[in-house]
């Protein structure tokens, strides 16, 4: 997959993260419907023990046939961390993994969904927005937990939902995946 050039440098500190989240947030698209979707990439990482590397992975999901067809991880002794954990500056630390995981595909996907927040963030910029503006598609973040906002617990089933506010804005949905298990919130 052909990776357009960051408009800005991974390698920054994180007050000049924040203003970069800052300036890049207004380009961020969030009404209309995204075009008929065939191919969707799910995109995660995990880290070493120590914290100081990182692997990436990447799986391609046909909608239509209803299968993986394609699926990359960027290797661990490839890519160090190099910037901190700092929460809501997420994509600086992720994102140089998961665009070399994302480089290695042979397919294009239409959508992406990302292991992080997107617009449910305070600056309406998380790890999914940051990304899909760059890659210039649909994304959308799915999150384990409330980075910002409040939100009713959804019902017991799988498929149940509750929006997800913030200065009463509606910033994303929690979304029962199964029966009785925690919700992820998705935006």
């Amino acid at each position: 997959m052909k990776i357009p050039r960051a408009p800005h440098s991974w390698s920054v500190t994180p007050a000049e993260a924040i203003e970069i989240q800052r300036k890049l947030a207004s380009s961020v698209v969030r009404r209309g419907r995204p075009p008929k979707l065939r191919l969707v990439a799910g995109a995660d990482l995990a880290f070493s023990p120590d914290g100081e590397k990182c692997i990436a992975g990447v799986v391609v999901w046909d909608v239509q046939r209803r299968e993986v067809v394609e699926s990359r991880r960027a290797g661990i002794a490839r890519r160090m961390v190099s910037f901190p954990y700092v929460p809501g500056l997420l994509s600086f630390r992720e994102a140089p993994a998961l665009l070399a995981a994302l480089k290695q595909l042979r397919c294009e996907p239409d959508a992406f969904m990302f292991d992080g927040q997107g617009y449910a963030h305070p600056r309406r910029f998380g790890l999914a927005c940051h990304l899909g503006l760059l890659l210039d598609r649909p994304s959308l973040g799915c999150a384990k937990t409330i980075l910002l906002g409040e939100c009713e617990p959804p019902g017991r089933t799988r498929g149940a939902t509750s929006p997800l506010m913030h200065d009463g804005e509606c910033i994303g949905m929690a979304v029962r995946t199964r029966d009785d298990v925690k919700p992820v919130y998705v935006s």
